[in-house]
């Protein structure tokens, strides 16, 4: 989605990518909203002597594969480089800093995203992506690589916000990303099951609150507020759109649920908070993957 809007902005995308998946997008490449995108794909070698490393890499990687992504980033970025990282949860920006800070060095901003409706589709030919809401990039970090970063945002059409504390916004969307994304995999319901006031709304209400509990207890400000703020923000997402996790259920694939309900449940037994809303959350989730391939689900 971001890959086409920079490319349509006629500034230089590549993917980064190997093996088969690199095949597939150098040959088929993919379909945002019915156009084609194919574009360059490089390797993570292809900052080898005598190539200058890139500007910026856009991170938009699985929870599962973040560690395959942090043994390989210093050999791609330099130390001019600047990484944002567009995925879900709180813990990848510390990740990706300290695998820069074993390499040849950069910086990761630390961000989120909001209000995006992306659907992944595995079509007939190519995969398919499609949207009807952009959303907005929200992110931090040192003032100068900021501006830079927002400067190459806008350049590509790609809406940006430069909040007072980038994480409170950061735990702000990870308390609705741990909500909706795993009750719309339980519950297998689209955007349309949390648009109006009933029993959609209040199951995320009662998860979100567990998160709520644990990031005040590490010193995070959230609020009665910020939880109910996020109704308007799924009021104008499309009726049936899915989340990523619901995409993940119905295609067979492993979802992210270790970086939702396991985390919280984690960080809840570390700070003597209770959360057995996610705990349960974590043990069906898991239960349905294994269904998905036909193994008993397993913590490990």
């Amino acid at each position: 989605m971001y890959a086409a809007k920079i490319r349509d902005a006629g500034l230089p995308v590549a993917f980064v990518a190997e093996g088969t998946r690199a095949e597939e997008l150098a040959v088929q490449g993919v379909l945002v909203n019915g156009e084609p995108l194919v574009l360059p794909v490089v390797s993570w070698e292809a900052a080898a002597p005598g190539i200058d490393p890139p500007e910026r890499i856009i991170v938009a990687v699985k929870h599962q594969h973040l560690p395959e992504v942090c043994a390989r980033i210093g050999t791609l970025a330099g130390p001019q480089t600047a990484v944002l990282s567009v995925m879900n949860g709180i813990e990848s920006e510390e990740l990706l800093q300290r695998a820069l800070d074993g390499g040849r060095g950069g910086v990761v901003l630390p961000a989120m995203v909001a209000g995006m409706d992306a659907v992944r589709i595995r079509g007939a030919e190519r995969p398919e992506v499609t949207y009807t809401r952009l959303g907005r990039v929200f992110f931090g970090g040192p003032p100068e690589t900021v501006t830079q970063m927002q400067r190459f945002l806008q350049q590509a059409g790609i809406p940006d916000t430069i909040p007072p504390d980038i994480q409170h916004a950061i735990w702000n969307k990870f308390m609705l990303n741990v909500a909706i994304n795993q009750w719309s995999a339980v519950l297998r319901a689209p955007y349309r099951w949390f648009h109006s006031e009933g029993s959609g709304r209040n199951l995320l209400r009662i998860t979100m609150r567990e998160i709520l509990q644990v990031a005040q207890r590490r010193g995070v400000p959230l609020s009665e507020d910020d939880l109910e703020g996020w109704f308007e923000v799924i009021a104008t997402l499309s009726p049936e759109g899915k989340t990523s996790m619901l995409q993940d259920i119905e295609a067979g694939r492993k979802t992210e649920v270790e970086m939702f309900a396991l985390k919280v449940v984690e960080m809840g037994r570390e700070l003597g908070i209770p959360t057995p809303v996610n705990e349960a959350l974590f043990e069906a989730i898991r239960t349905i993957e294994g269904c998905a391939v036909g193994e008993p689900a397993s913590r490990n």
